[in-house]
C-alpha cells in the first residue's frame, strides 16, 4: 500500500512533522527494500525509519495487575503499551 503523508497520518495516527511525502506499507511476510549493502545510509540526513506492515500492528497486551481504566474489549494499538506500562508502574 502506498499513501500520501496526509492520508497516512490520518489513517495511522502519525505525526505529520516526522513522516515523508510518501508512506509505503508492506504486505504480510514482506519487507520493503533490497539488502543492506545496496543502501547508502550515510547519505541520509535523518535516521532511516523502518516498521512492520499492517499485520504487525496487533501485539499481545498482557498485564499482571488490574488497571482501572483499561477497556474491557480493548481497541489498543502497540504504542498504547507505553501508557499502560507507566500507569502500572505508578500503581505498584
Amino acid at each position: 500500500m502506498v499513501l500520501g503523508r496526509e492520508e497516512a497520518c490520518a489513517r495511522f495516527e502519525l505525526p505529520e512533522d516526522r513522516i515523508g511525502d510518501v508512506v509505503m506499507v508492506s504486505g504480510e511476510n514482506k519487507t520493503i527494500g533490497t539488502s543492506e549493502h545496496r543502501h547508502d545510509l550515510a547519505a541520509l540526513n535523518e535516521p532511516l525509519r523502518s516498521h512492520g506492515g499492517l499485520t504487525e500492528q496487533a501485539v499481545p497486551f498482557i498485564v499482571n495487575r488490574v488497571l482501572p481504566d483499561l477497556p474491557n474489549e480493548p481497541t489498543l494499538r502497540n504504542f498504547d503499551a507505553f501508557y499502560y506500562a507507566a500507569k502500572a508502574a505508578a500503581l505498584a
